[in-house]
């Protein structure tokens, strides 16, 4: 062969190489089996940074790393959503579901309300097993876009409903209320009441369908203890509303699972099935946390979080040649920034003390005793030895919560005055700051390992990741 021949079939060669499109070189990759997508609602870089360092702070360890953050491939994703910057989980959730761009509110359809076929729906058409797991309500955004098709988030009721007909072997979450006849009676302190309007009951409709249905404080008592027999399909609606915040959960010894326990039953009932299965696990209270500026709560959850990509890993050790673990966000909420005004520091200690909730807890505290409240800040916040900048602050908020004017919801958030003064309280003697009660636009963290990892790195958006995904799973992702 001539070197004029050699070089021009060199140069016919790179050209069809360079012809080839990403999405066509991930096709010809290996499929996993197995795959784990783990979504942090809210969850930013300084959420997780400062996890780790609480935990490192815990353990007197500085060399220990979060689960997520020592993970083979790393990337930066985008989050805006068709109508806005700043998305919301819905929006944000049907992007990682689907590949596609919607309105915030709008669950997995587009801006003119078509349908946006998800990765679960098309998964199940091959017959892999599929799983929904949160520590929110199950219909919630997030978990709701990955079965669920309505224009507004707001539709629990109709997202029930969907959840019914959607295929999904396995929930795990909270939110009975969505689930129960609007006059049903249950005798356990999660459940109250029903939010439906008419007196379906899906949890019989579930039983009807083959699957092992767990509520109420029963079903907590025997869900862990469950155990699983060959193929199997669960529903597990574990309390009225959400699950609780982890702090609270571990403080108060509740009999509820942790995100980590439910992930691991996912696994364990999901993995009896022949053609593997797909996993979403939703640390969904991180966001709920951020949203109350609760420093405690949002770095307990990320670690509970963490915890259930532990359990993903130890899968994954066992089967490494057929399983992805994804860990993504949404978006982040809070605004934190780790550090505030001229000091060059931050205090772990103070975040350390608090052992109560912000929003389930401290919001719900003050009743017009001053001094119960002053009590309370000392024994499960750790406020003692309020200095005169502080004890105003929260002279304030208790002023105006005694008041009959109408509280601006700017000021507080929507949250109880006294709660948000005295998280911000600690949060300024950690040095840490908020920029806001809602969500932010930055870009966000995203962690891999396994088959495929390495196609997840890089600057992305959050479209491109489901799209990526679906490549690598050979399904299509269309409207």
């Amino acid at each position: 062969m001539t070197k004029k021949r050699s070089i021009v079939i060199l140069l016919i060669f790179m050209i069809l190489l360079s012809s080839i499109s990403p999405s066509a070189a991930v096709s010809n990759k290996k499929v996993p089996k197995y795959v784990f997508m783990f979504i942090g609602d809210g969850l930013g870089s300084a959420q997780r940074q400062i996890a780790e360092l609480y935990m490192q702070d815990e353990l007197n360890d500085k060399s220990k790393k979060l689960y997520m953050n020592s993970l083979d491939v790393a990337g930066l994703n985008t989050t805006y959503s068709n109508d806005t910057l700043i998305t919301d989980s819905a929006a944000a959730g049907t992007a990682l579901a689907t590949g596609h761009k919607t309105n915030n509110g709008y669950i997995s359809v587009d801006e003119n309300n078509n349908k946006l076929t998800t990765i679960v729906e098309e998964l199940e058409k091959k017959e892999v097993a599929t799983g929904l797991i949160t520590t929110t309500r199950l219909t919630h955004a997030t978990p709701a876009a990955f079965a669920s098709h309505n224009i507004s988030r707001n539709d629990e009721i109709g997202i029930a409903e969907d959840f019914l007909e959607s295929g999904v072997d396995f929930f795990a979450g909270g939110g009975v209320r969505y689930f129960i006849p609007q006059n049903g009676e249950y005798d356990d302190k999660y459940i109250v009441k029903s939010k439906r309007k008419d007196d379906k009951n899906l949890l019989e409709e579930f039983k009807k369908k083959g699957y092992k249905v767990f509520s109420g404080e029963k079903g907590n008592k025997d869900f862990n203890n469950f155990k699983v027999n060959g193929e199997q399909k669960v529903f597990a609606a574990l309390t009225y509303s959400h699950m609780p915040y982890e702090v609270d959960r571990i403080n108060e010894k509740m009999i509820v699972p942790s995100l980590a326990e439910m992930t691991k039953k996912g696994i364990e009932v999901l993995s009896k099935y022949n053609k593997g299965f797909f996993m979403m696990v939703e640390g969904g209270r991180i966001d709920h946390a951020c949203h109350a500026n609760d420093a405690t709560g949002s770095i307990m959850d990320t670690i509970a979080f963490d915890n259930a990509i532990k359990e993903a890993k130890e899968f994954y050790d066992k089967y490494p040649d057929e399983t992805l673990i994804l860990v993504v966000g949404d978006h982040e909420t809070g605004g934190l920034g780790l550090g505030f005004g001229t000091n060059y520091f931050m205090n772990i200690e103070p975040l350390k003390k608090a052992k109560i909730s912000v929003a389930d807890v401290l919001c719900r505290a003050y009743d017009g005793n001053r001094d119960s409240l002053y009590k309370l800040l000392d024994t499960k916040m750790g406020l003692k030895d309020l200095n005169e900048k502080e004890k105003k602050m929260l002279e304030i908020a208790m002023d105006k919560m005694d008041s009959d004017k109408k509280i601006e919801k700017a000021e507080y958030g929507g949250y109880a005055p006294v709660a948000i003064a005295a998280t911000h309280i600690i949060s300024e003697r950690a040095n840490i700051n908020w920029t806001t009660y809602a969500h932010s636009g930055t870009s966000i963290p995203l962690s891999a390992m396994g088959i495929g990892a390495e196609e997840f790195g890089g600057f992305k958006d959050n479209t491109e990741i489901a799209k990526v995904l679906a490549d690598l799973l050979k399904v299509k992702l269309t409207k």
